[in-house]
């Protein structure tokens, strides 16, 4: 049985590109425990079922290259964050759609029924009556508003630049989430680089401790030679894997902001030509032109010009809410009522006795003729309906004198949102401000900075250069040959660091100008 195990799950294939394994893993246990379930001891039998099982073609993972062009559009429609702007400015519409509805009257239907009990008024007669009777009454309502000092108006106007602000702040999140893409890639672009620089320098104080190694056993250097090149050979794996760490976890971060399976390869594939990649020239640009550009096409601030708008009109929508209100009222209604009889048939001559009087001595009776019905009926419901019909029409006029102080609260309410958009604004101005010269300073320091990790490099490669000419002839030791690697290693990570720090500033200085990245 453990014959078996092995058979069907070969330690030697590479599970790296294959996420179908770990299924197959899942598999080949679930046959293992079906062959001792089902008592199957032939070696034979179990075989050809793992055969069978394996032969299937697996669907292989291949290499999947991303340019930031691709992580872009990805994360544009795939990004929650964004997803939660879009929702925002659709929930802005339907405000805006429900206020601009308030203008049309409203117009209600309603229906009752239920049984009386005792003494109650029978709203067919409007009469009291002492028994039990089942009603059902039915109505509808309709009302608009004639005039309400514009307060309506204003609040579709200020839902109406809010919708404005919404689709400016969907649209400096696409910006921002440019942004914070081009980062993230030139990060993974960064550590891919340092992982590479870092794999040389391994590869080359192997082939050292190997030359050393032959150089030892012929007696033509000491052995603590040796000893400090395979300390220098440990450390530089060691910061070969602290590198790929960086690598794994940069792209990690890439998949989270492109809301990504972290089960999907990732290989993010570089510009042509990364050092050449066109910049914004710091001579020529200063950072005030910057920020007039920034004001002038940044979102926020448009978003912000929008919001102070709105605010307005709010304002002016509770103001008006001050003032008296005039509306027209209109409804029609009918009941019915189990109560409600009529007569039927012809009417038959009677004579009601209501006394006598004495007249003389001689009685005469006191008589009353009328008519009677022979028959009731209870009135059909239709013609309840219709005989109940009834319709009224009215103006209402609605004058606000104490409500508790809630319309000027309202109205003071107003007044310090409207104030607080206007310092919102302010602050956001000045923020960018401060971020467009931040901006700049950066750019410039790290254009700077470039340009000294490139001599500080090519001084370390004449350096390490000279020095192992020195060293393979016995005239450096191995502490100062290892100084001396140490040093490029360090200008090379440094030089690579710098490249992709300076782009990225230079690039932030150009979405600042013109609101998008390009690699």
């Amino acid at each position: 049985m453990m014959f078996c195990l092995k058979f069907v799950w070969p330690t030697a294939t590479p599970t790296k590109n294959l996420p179908s394994i770990k299924n197959e893993r899942m598999v080949s246990f679930q046959l293992i425990y079906f062959c001792q379930a089902m008592r199957i001891k032939s070696l034979a039998i179990v075989s050809i079922m793992a055969l069978l099982l394996f032969a299937t073609p697996r669907p292989v993972s291949a290499q999947d290259n991303w340019t930031y062009q691709r992580c872009l559009d990805y994360a544009l429609s795939h990004n929650l964050t964004l997803q939660q702007s879009v929702l925002q400015k659709r929930m802005s519409e339907l405000t805006l759609k429900q206020n601009r509805m308030t203008q049309l009257p409203s117009l209600n239907a309603g229906a009752s029924t239920g049984y009386r009990f005792g003494r109650s008024i029978d709203p067919t007669s409007n009469s009291f009556v002492t028994q039990s009777l089942f009603n059902a009454g039915f109505s509808l309502n309709a009302s608009a508003d004639l005039f309400g000092w514009f307060t309506k108006q204003n609040n579709i106007a200020a839902s109406k630049y809010q919708l404005y602000a919404n689709n400016y702040l969907l649209e400096k999140a696409r910006n921002d989430m440019g942004v914070n893409v081009a980062n993230a890639f030139l990060q993974i672009l960064l550590t891919s680089e340092q992982v590479k620089v870092s794999q040389a320098q391994v590869k080359l104080s192997q082939a050292q401790l190997d030359n050393t190694k032959k150089l030892v056993a012929a007696g033509s250097v000491p052995e603590s030679n040796q000893a400090d090149l395979e300390a220098q050979l440990a450390r530089d794996s060691s910061t070969l894997v602290t590198a790929k760490n960086s690598n794994a976890n940069s792209i990690i971060q890439m998949k989270a902001l492109l809301n990504l399976d972290f089960a999907v390869p990732f290989v993010a594939e570089p510009p042509q030509n990364i050092a050449g990649i066109p910049v914004l020239s710091l001579a020529e640009t200063g950072p005030e032109m910057v920020f007039t550009a920034a004001l002038a096409a940044q979102p926020q601030h448009k978003a912000d010009e929008m919001m102070v708008k709105a605010a307005g009109r709010t304002l002016q929508s509770a103001r008006g809410a001050l003032y008296p209100s005039l509306s027209l009222n209109a409804g029609a209604g009918t009941n019915y009522a189990n109560s409600n009889y009529e007569f039927i048939g012809n009417p038959v001559p009677k004579t009601d006795t209501l006394g006598s009087v004495n007249v003389a001595g001689t009685d005469y009776a006191v008589v009353r003729n009328g008519f009677k019905y022979p028959n009731t009926r209870l009135v059909p419901f239709k013609d309840q309906l219709s005989n109940n019909f009834g319709q009224n029409i009215g103006l209402s006029l609605n004058v606000p004198l104490l409500n508790a102080w809630r319309l000027r609260g309202n109205v003071e309410k107003a007044k310090m949102d409207m104030q607080n958009q206007k310092l919102t604004m302010a602050v956001n101005q000045q923020k960018l401000r401060q971020d467009v010269y931040t901006a700049y300073s950066d750019a410039v320091g790290a254009q700077q900075k470039y340009y000294a990790t490139i001599s500080t490099e090519n001084a370390s490669q004449k350096a390490y250069d000279f020095a192992t000419k020195r060293f393979n002839v016995g005239l450096m030791n191995s502490v100062e040959y290892i100084t001396t690697q140490t040093n490029l290693f360090k200008a090379q990570i440094d030089r690579v660091s710098a490249l992709y720090d300076y782009i990225f500033k230079i690039k932030l200085l150009e979405f600042y100008r013109d609101q998008r990245i390009t690699l």
